[in-house]
């Protein structure tokens, strides 16, 4: 069982974590077209978890500079407003949850759900498998949060297949990533993490 204690503090917790893992997905993405659908789709997302707020003024403007927010500011899209500037002295405005709905496969989340309707309405062609194999690649991810021993992919196939009620699934020829390759990674992250020293220890440190 994985604690959110024991993971490492978000930017934004109002979004909650799997929108900042779907963002640090997005910023694995080195083809620019895909990287910038998934991006405007997550906005998509994340104005549909505040419906209330949609008329606010420039509220689609701070849901692009909470995403660069999400992604350390360090990262290329095709975004519609100027890209943010980060100052320390500002604060995001925050927003509030949105209705959580009943989820199947609740370690997937409400993001991977959002992200398979997004996909199933769009075109067939290049960039839709491109998208779809993306988020086979953030499903297995997501899995394996859940199940720290393994997967195989004709386990996430069977999920996206059910989710997407049988229009999406998963083709031999998408580049699906490793098991030990995104184990590996989540180790690296963590124990990255822990050598970083808190704020109590350095004030521990300096009273001694």
């Amino acid at each position: 069982m994985i604690y959110n204690s024991s993971l490492k503090s978000l930017p934004l917790p109002e979004y909650g974590r799997s929108i900042h893992e779907m963002v640090e997905h997005i910023i694995t993405i080195e083809d620019k077209d895909t990287r910038n659908l998934a991006a405007k789709t997550l906005i998509k997302i994340m104005g549909n978890k505040n419906p209330h707020l949609r008329d606010v003024e420039d509220f689609t403007h701070k849901l692009w500079d909470h995403l660069y927010i999400m992604a350390g500011y360090d990262i290329d899209f095709e975004s519609p407003y100027p890209k943010p500037v980060p100052k320390e002295t500002d604060l995001p405005v925050r927003v509030s949850y949105g209705i959580v709905s009943k989820i199947k496969y609740k370690y997937y989340g409400s993001t991977v759900s959002q992200f398979i309707k997004e996909a199933i309405k769009m075109e067939e062609g290049e960039k839709k498998e491109a998208f779809v194999e993306n988020i086979a690649n953030l499903m297995k991810k997501f899995y394996l949060n859940y199940n720290r021993d393994s997967v195989e992919d004709e386990v996430i196939n069977k999920h996206l297949i059910d989710i997407s009620e049988g229009q999406l699934k998963i083709k031999p020829e998408y580049n699906m990533v490793s098991t030990a390759e995104i184990l590996l990674k989540s180790r690296h992250k963590k124990r990255s993490n822990n050598s970083k020293p808190s704020r109590k220890k350095k004030n521990y440190q300096k009273h001694n």
